[in-house]
């Protein structure tokens, strides 16, 4: 039995293009994919119509907080020290 190979093009394993609900496990594939090189800054914002702004403020979540901060709760209630790069002592 052959392996089955995923090309790097292919992103049937990232979110449904019309995602509305975004989990933390959605935003960390997201960021993944694009970390990996999978999928582009410009085509994940069009493939899931979210802003610049909003990727970096998942980015910057995740750098301050860990993947925790990727809860909705935590980025409206941390969203101040998220936008100034700071990072929680609970992240380092």
């Amino acid at each position: 039995m052959e392996a089955k190979r995923i090309s790097s093009n292919d992103l049937s394993d990232l979110p449904s293009p019309d995602t509305q609900r975004w989990v933390i496990r959605r935003k960390a594939q997201v960021l993944a994919a694009i970390e990996s090189g999978r999928i582009s800054r410009a085509e994940a914002c069009a493939r899931y119509r979210i802003s610049e702004a909003e990727l970096r403020l998942w980015e910057r979540a995740i750098t301050c907080a860990g993947v925790p901060g990727l809860r909705v709760t935590r980025v409206q209630i941390y969203r101040p020290v998220f936008e100034a790069g700071e990072i929680l002592p609970s992240a380092k």
